[in-house]
């Protein structure tokens, strides 16, 4: 299977050509976010107060890496457990995010957001952090700085390899591969 290039921001359009399954090399700029970054974030949506980024067509790494080397961006960076943002994903799906990438599977709640409001879910591979970092060219935080490595940072990547799990349409890569091997 070929792998499909695509650059953030993410329109509808990009997210409704692409299917669970489907590889992808992602270019242009990601967030960062774990669960307390995501706690804060949906205290700010509830209280009705602006986010301090616009999630608007944006990805979400759920990420906190380590400490840059020399020459390096960041040091490994590898995809924290999705299911701690479940709780908070659907409010920032419902605020325009389009995108988000981690590892394991996502709740019913989250996977309908998605269809909602035509967003992805995408898997990167846990234990290739430091091949990963090779793909961020730059990092920056932008809020929470006090949050130390799951501050939210802006990282601008280029080819960042990710497999779609759930697409907008309700499919979910995981599930296919439980029917297809079981008895």
């Amino acid at each position: 299977m070929a792998e499909i290039k695509i650059t953030t921001p993410l329109t509808d359009e990009v997210v409704m050509k692409l299917k669970s399954g489907d590889k992808v090399l992602i270019t242009g700029i990601i967030y960062t976010g774990r669960d307390s970054a995501h706690k804060r974030l949906s205290d700010l949506i509830d209280k009705g107060e602006k986010l301090p980024v616009d999630l608007n067509g944006q990805i979400i790494y759920f990420v906190g890496p380590t400490p840059a080397r020399p020459g390096m961006a960041v040091g490994s960076a590898g995809p924290t457990t999705s299911e701690r943002m479940d709780a908070y994903s659907p409010k920032l799906i419902k605020m325009g995010l389009k995108g988000m990438i981690g590892k394991g599977g996502r709740s019913k709640q989250v996977i309908d957001a998605m269809i909602e409001h035509k967003a992805l879910y995408m898997a990167a591979t846990g234990g290739a952090g430091a091949l990963i970092s090779k793909c961020i060219k730059s990092s920056e935080v932008v809020a929470y700085e006090d949050l130390g490595p799951e501050a939210i940072r802006k990282m601008e990547v280029v080819d960042f390899p990710a497999i779609i799990i759930n697409d907008a349409f309700g499919n979910d890569l995981y599930m296919e591969g439980v029917k297809k091997y079981s008895r």
